[in-house]
């Protein structure tokens, strides 16, 4: 039975460390094509395979075959860059996050429900949110009658 036991749980760890292969591929595909993306070089590289596609439509005689070149190289791109800058964008956010709920646990007096407040549901967030308007708006009158004080004094 030990063996059986053995052999279920190398193939668990085996298929983690595919799955974990193939993640951190994909992670590094998506960043690395999000960052290429963001840079005057793509543009260019886009821009140059429009005007190379336009010369070419006197060559093809702007045929339907021609136009459906351009129209199924974007659609495809695009469909992939949707998925690609998604993953980047979603990994840029939970970085964020994480980066702000250290912050918000490590500052004395700081209300560390905050920390974990992308988990909150759409009402909580409201609520939170009319709350610390209140305050914002508690905290200007307080500094606005500061202020007045400070000027009859002055």
């Amino acid at each position: 039975m030990a063996k059986t036991s053995s052999k279920a749980s190398n193939s668990v760890a085996g298929v983690d460390a595919n799955k974990h292969f193939w993640a951190h591929l994909f992670s590094r595909l998506a960043s690395g094509t999000s960052n290429f993306t963001g840079k005057p070089q793509a543009f260019l590289i886009a821009a140059l395979s429009i005007v190379i596609w336009a010369i070419c439509g006197p060559i093809f005689g702007f045929s339907d075959t021609w136009q459906l070149v351009i129209n199924t190289a974007t659609t495809i791109i695009t469909f992939l860059m949707v998925f690609l800058i998604q993953h980047t964008q979603n990994r840029d956010t939970l970085a964020l996050q994480l980066k702000l709920a250290e912050l918000i646990i490590a500052v004395r007096g700081a209300q560390n429900r905050l920390a974990t407040i992308e988990d909150m549901g759409e009402d909580e967030l409201q609520e939170l949110h009319e709350e610390y308007r209140a305050r914002a708006e508690t905290t200007l009158e307080r500094l606005e009658q500061r202020r007045g004080q400070r000027a009859k004094k002055g």
